[in-house]
């Protein structure tokens, strides 16, 4: 695996997914932190809302994928959903979910990584030795700009998606 792309709150947006999909190249995998599909709240009525379009291709994709389901998935959309996944990648333990509700971090002591969306407005920093990550989002950002995640071995960026250019950069200590 060369390193993860980290997205959230795509909302249905195909457009978004195909962008999503533009980046990941074939060694890459793929973490989404809710809010996929918006098969609670999306419209029909956009051209662009194809949620049937974006499950069908996420579960043929080559790639790995992670993803949890956020407050506007119906958790019956795709059964395989779960609101919050734990994982390990590059020596750390990853720890995603949505960030809607109340979040459970015990049990959760030893995670490395926790990404999040339902902001809608990237975030990047360390506390205590933990990462913490809000990729932002390329379909609706608060802030008007649109951001992915990357998770490469020893760091984690944001990146502007017009110019790819890194944001925010933290590194860790390789295991």
């Amino acid at each position: 695996m060369a390193r993860f792309i980290v997205t959230a709150d795509i909302h249905g947006n195909y457009n978004s997914w195909l962008t999503i999909k533009a980046l990941i190249n074939n060694d890459d995998s793929l973490i989404i932190a809710g809010d996929i599909f918006d098969t609670r709240y999306g419209s029909y009525a956009d051209p662009d809302f194809r949620p049937e379009s974006i499950m069908q291709e996420l579960l043929v994709l080559p790639n790995n994928a992670y993803y949890v389901y956020g407050n506007c998935d119906s958790s019956s959309y795709l059964p395989d959903f779960r609101p919050e996944l734990e994982f390990h990648a590059f020596s750390r333990k990853i720890y995603l979910h949505h960030g809607h509700g109340h979040v459970h971090m015990h049990g959760h002591e030893d995670t490395d990584i926790i990404i999040q969306g339902h902001t809608h407005i990237f975030k990047l920093e360390k506390k205590n030795q933990k990462i913490f990550m809000n990729p932002g989002s390329l379909t609706c950002p608060q802030n008007g700009i649109y951001t992915y995640g990357i998770i490469e071995n020893g760091s984690v960026h944001i990146a502007e998606l017009k110019t790819g250019k890194k944001l925010i950069s933290i590194s860790y200590e390789n295991a």
